[in-house]
């Protein structure tokens, strides 16, 4: 059986999601991200993990500036 080229696994997805943090995705892995999202359970709740993560970086850089 052949897979759909935009159906991705969720460790390809939880890959595509960290990768997104430092570089632009084209557009065919944004729409496989998509996809995958509007399917699964889990890897939203990764999404919000990487999105809150990110957050408590930005706040803690800024943290450390404030004392200057």
């Amino acid at each position: 059986m052949n897979k759909l080229p935009l159906m991705r696994s969720c460790k390809e997805v939880t890959a595509l999601l960290i990768a997104r943090e430092d570089r632009e995705l084209p557009l065919t892995e944004q729409l496989a991200l998509r996809m995958h999202m509007a399917l699964c359970k889990a890897c939203p709740v990764f999404e919000r993990q990487v999105l809150t993560m990110r957050n408590a970086m930005k706040q803690w850089r800024h943290y450390g500036a404030d004392d200057e």
